[in-house]
Parts: C-alpha cells; structure tokens; sequence
C-alpha cells in the first residue's frame, strides 16, 4: 500500500513537462480570409449562361435552286447504243456494228439507223443535207437493211421444226404457246390482207412490229417462203426510208415519214375496195 502514493506521484511528475512545453508554445495565428476570396472558385462544371442556346439568325436560310445553266446533263444510252459501245471497245468496225444490232430482236433496224448515225457522224457541218450526208446515209441504210433481213430466212425455216421439237416439253409448250398468241394478237389484222398486210406491219417503226414479228406472222399464216420472204423485204425497205429521212431531216423527216405511211394506208384502203 505504501508504493500507490509513490507511483502516482512518479506519473504526475512525467505529465508536468508536457503540459508545460504544450501550454509555452505561441498559437497559431489565423488564416486571412482575403487570400481565400481572392483565388479562382473550383470547376463546377457548366454555367447556366453557358447552358442557354444559342441565339437564332435572323436571316432565313434558303436553299440555291437548280437552274438550266447549272444542271448537269445525263445523256440517256438506248439498248441499241449500249451494245454499240460495247462492240466498238471489242474492235469491231462500224459497219458490222450497225448490221449486228440491226439482227436482233426489238432493236432491229429502227434502232440501228440512228445508232449508226452516232457512229458515223457528219463531219461537215457546213452544209445541212451535202452529198457526203446522202452518201453517209446510204452506208448506214444498207447495213441496217442487210442486218435486219439476216435472221428472217432462218425464222422461216426453223420456227416450226424447232417448236414442234420445244413443244413436246411442257416449258418449251407454254412458251411458244405464249409466243404464238402474243404474235396472232399483234397481227391481227395482217392475216386479212396477206402480203400487203405484212408489208404494211413490217414497214412501220414501231416496238411492236419489224421483221422478227413479220416472219413468225407469216410462218403462222402458212406463207410460202419466196411469198414472205418479199412482203418482209418490202416492209424493212420502207422502214428504212423512214428511219433515215427522221435521223437526217427532224421534224421535217418525221412528216415525209407520215406522208409516206398515209400513202401506205390509203394503197391497202384502195386495194380493200377493188375486192
């Protein structure tokens, strides 16, 4: 019992100096509150003046419309044109180019005149119809002629072993049973009139006639070949009368070909009446 007192005096007499050093030492003197002020508040992200939208233009916007001096030009490129082109880039001349497109089928020759008037341009624009226009025209209106009469004989010949022989297949029946009826629609009124029928519907630049649609109408008409053969040479002949004089003269030639179709008519009107 008596070490308490002397234990505990022995620990009071260790905290007096540091209470002391603690209560000797100077405060700390307060921080100016200027200095905070004074300094560039922290980043709190976007103002609300910052936020507002921006103010409206007061001139309307308006859009720059298209004018002819500024429109760009797209030539369109017709079937015949495209498959010229594409003969061409393979080397092949002029001439052979107008007659293949003349061979085929829709385009035939109403489209092979004016390709080959593309192909074979008037290099003397001095003059509007000149010798070297006639003579030009001439070329193209041979090749054409000769393209278009290529294909005839072989329809003539081979449309009806070849369907006969398509037809015992049920595909190769619905086809030509749809060609035929399209064919037997389209010429209707060429049966009655026989030869100048078809000379008539063969000479008339259309889509839907030419030589291809002649020689299946005369093989549906049971027309003898040298019969056919003539009506349909006729009838691209005229056509190609027709074609030439619209790609030399226009407008002009437009109404030389309707003279000339006119004429066409009023010979068949005639020939109908003696009957």
């Amino acid at each position: 019992m008596k070490s308490l007192p002397l234990l505990a005096a022995l620990l009071l007499a260790l905290a007096l100096p540091a209470s002391a050093q603690v209560a000797d030492s100077p405060p700390t003197p307060p921080q100016p509150l200027t200095s905070d002020l004074s300094s560039s508040p922290p980043d709190l992200g976007p103002r609300t003046s910052d936020l507002r939208p921006p103010p409206l233009n007061p001139e309307p916007f308006i859009l720059e419309r298209a004018s002819a001096e500024t429109a760009v030009e797209i030539p369109h490129k017709s079937t015949g044109r495209k498959i010229a082109e594409a003969l061409r880039e393979r080397g092949v001349s002029a001439d052979l180019t107008i007659a293949a497109i003349s061979t085929l089928p829709i385009v035939e020759l109403r489209g092979a005149i004016p390709v080959g008037h593309v192909l074979l341009p008037d290099t003397d624009t001095s003059t509007r119809l000149g010798l070297d226009d006639l003579k030009r025209a001439a070329r193209i209106y041979l090749w054409a002629v000769l393209g278009n009469m290529i294909p005839v004989p072989f329809i003539l010949l081979l449309l009806g072993p070849v369907s006969s022989l398509c037809m015992k297949v049920p595909v190769g029946k619905r086809f030509f049973d749809w060609l035929f009826a399209r064919t037997r629609r389209k010429t209707a009124g060429v049966e009655k009139y026989e030869t100048l029928g078809l000379t008539v519907f063969v000479a008339i630049p259309l889509p839907v006639t030419g030589a291809w649609t002649g020689a299946m109408a005369a093989f549906l008409m049971g027309l003898t070949l040298p019969h056919a053969m003539i009506s349909i040479f006729l009838g691209v002949l005229i056509a190609g009368v027709i074609m030439t004089t619209l790609a030399l003269l226009g407008w002009i030639g437009a109404a030389i070909a309707g003279a000339v179709l006119l004429f066409l008519f009023v010979s068949l009107l005639a020939n109908t009446l003696r009957k």
